[in-house]
């Protein structure tokens, strides 16, 4: 085979938006074609966007897909002899659902080749099955190839090259093309980003082009949809010498590879250079991903600028320092809303913190209002306000104050909540789970302290003040309150909630420490018994995590759609 000059497109689509994704295609596949190109290659769903969810039930928008869909060939014509990759919702024929989740190749304005993605993933955020019909279509060839220019090229998406071992589905794609013999097997992809995600895409697809001598490129959409961040990293992989080439992560990207003899190249024949096994320390993987989900977010719903309620504490601080990396100092503001029991160090603390990100702080006392409301509930009811709905009446204050900002000047309000704290339900509904993002809700408390720490050492100087990350941890609700007054410490809440929560989905690195750490702590009947609360607080506390905004996902279970349980259920008492 002689050499084959390959683009991948590493584009950041927006969801509905098919004109604006129609464009972007356009103007890579001009750059490939500057670069030399015969092939280029977006990810799936290029066209609408990954996931478009319930719009796809919606007639008007599939009469809008199929008329970008028809632009869009139309458009390669722009390119003269360049092949296009692209993803698309497309109508099918037979029985089951109508549509299929396709790979289009464009040419000349012609549609060269059409195949139907044959492993529709519905587990954790995935839900594919409920829109599409697996392929092959009736009548359509299982095994997609098409030759391009010297080299015969497969082609799948997504799911389909996850099952080379055949232990999710009866059917293995891979194999299936493996046994065709292309030249090269190209890969398109909406792979959501999580901890420890782009090392396990590099050892699966490495083992699967080492096991069936097939050169492979593999493109993934980039961005923040939602809830979900897709981190890029698209790459090519030989069987010989496994991953060779990675697109950058986190950012859009149009790189040109050179395919010769089967093997990766510079365009101009030049070796590649290496690729790090390693991925980004977590802490670093953390703060990009949260820096871009909400870049993303805040752009595609029309906002500006971001609001948080400033309280002293390391969550509220974190928050805002991210804030401010992802919209800029002047795009954000705090608001601090002390009470009776908010002590004189935490507002100091907010000004101080405020000082060094250069962010405007206003000053919201709730005394008063607080005591408007103690009053009116006393003469009503003939009882007065104590206890917990005395602490959460403050809270709602603070939120519904931090939601007239928002509603008089335009601000997205973040909330602060941890995913220790939202686990077992230590937060308010209407209160500080107000707001239209979570930033650092798959986050553990323990993960906090650590991201504050690393911003500081990334800054080279006390971004986040030393006290704000020194003092024990309160919400300041009650007299001398100290978060351990309720809960365990946070260094041993953290190790159950991973155990309960991600369970088998902890990433290899930490896997085996946070189980040892949780069969030491949890031996004897008082750590059963531990155990055993923190378990009726995470199954108590799920029609609050079903109120709360979106959660940025770090993880590969993060709260939202990919923890789907019932609210109003028997939940057994846990046995460990």
């Amino acid at each position: 085979m002689s050499a084959l000059r390959i683009s991948l497109a590493q584009l950041n689509p927006t969801i509905g938006d098919l004109e604006g994704n129609s464009a972007l295609m356009l103007a890579a596949a001009r750059q490939a074609q500057a670069d030399g190109a015969q092939l280029v290659v977006f990810p799936e769903l290029s066209l609408t966007g990954y996931s478009p969810g319930d719009l796809l039930l919606e007639a008007d928008f599939l009469a809008r897909v199929e008329a970008a869909l028809a632009a869009l060939v139309e458009a390669s014509r722009c390119t003269p002899g360049l092949y296009w990759v692209v993803g698309a919702p497309t109508r099918r024929r037979g029985p089951g659902k109508p549509l299929a989740n396709s790979l289009l190749v464009l040419q000349d304005g012609q549609l060269r080749l059409s195949y139907a993605k044959q492993l529709l993933p519905t587990y954790n955020v995935f839900d594919e099955r409920r829109y599409f019909e697996p392929g092959p279509e009736p009548g359509a060839d299982p095994v997609p190839l098409l030759q391009i220019g010297p080299a015969r090229v497969g082609f799948l998406i997504c799911e389909d090259g996850w099952n080379d071992a055949g232990q999710d589905y009866p059917v293995n794609p891979f194999a299936a093309l493996a046994e065709a013999a292309p030249d090269l097997v190209v890969s398109i992809n909406a792979s959501p980003s999580s901890i420890g995600k782009r090392e396990q895409r590099h050892a699966l697809f490495a083992a699967a082009s080492r096991r069936h001598g097939l050169p492979m490129v593999y493109v993934n959409q980039v961005g923040g949809h939602d809830q979900l961040v897709f981190d890029g990293a698209s790459f090519a992989v030989s069987p010989e010498a496994g991953v060779v080439f990675e697109s950058p992560r986190f950012a859009q990207s149009v790189d040109t590879l050179l395919l010769a003899n089967g093997r990766f190249s510079a365009p101009d024949g030049s070796p590649l250079a290496p690729v790090p096994a390693a991925g980004l320390p977590v802490m670093e993987f953390y703060r990009r991903q949260i820096v871009l989900g909400l870049q993303d977010y805040a752009r595609r719903c029309g906002f500006r600028k971001a609001l948080v309620g400033s309280s002293g504490g390391i969550d509220s601080a974190l928050t805002l320092a991210l804030a401010v990396e992802a919209l800029g100092a002047e795009n954000v503001t705090a608001v601090t809303l002390p009470s009776r029991y908010s002590s004189a160090g935490s507002v100091d603390d907010s000004v101080a913190l405020c000082a060094n990100l250069g962010i405007t702080l206003h000053e919201h006392p709730i005394r008063d209002l607080v005591q408007t409301y103690e009053a009116g509930f006393a003469a009503a009811f003939g009882s007065p306000l104590q206890g917990l709905a005395l602490e959460n009446l403050q809270a709602r204050v603070r939120g519904t104050v931090l939601m007239e900002y928002s509603n008089s000047f335009g601000h997205l309000l973040l909330t602060t909540g941890n995913k220790s704290e939202i686990s077992v339900g230590y937060c308010t509904l209407y209160g500080d789970t107000n707001g239209g993002l979570g930033l650092i809700g798959d986050l553990y408390k323990t993960e906090v302290f650590d991201l504050c720490r690393h911003l500081n050492e990334c800054a080279g100087r006390e971004l986040i003040p030393t006290a704000i990350i020194d003092k024990p941890p309160s919400a300041e609700l009650a007299p001398d309150q100290k978060d351990t007054d309720s809960l365990p410490p946070y260094p041993v809440l953290d190790v159950i909630l991973k155990v309960l929560i991600e369970g088998e989905r902890l990433g290899k690195d930490e896997k085996a420490a946070v189980q040892a750490e949780y069969a030491a702590l949890s031996a004897g009947p008082e750590g059963r018994a531990l155990v055993a609360r923190i378990r009726r607080l995470i199954d108590r506390n799920e029609y609050k995590r079903r109120q709360a905004p979106p959660i940025l996902r770090l993880r590969g279970r993060a709260f939202g759609s990919g923890r789907q349980m019932p609210i109003a259920a028997f939940y057994p008492a846990f046995q460990p």
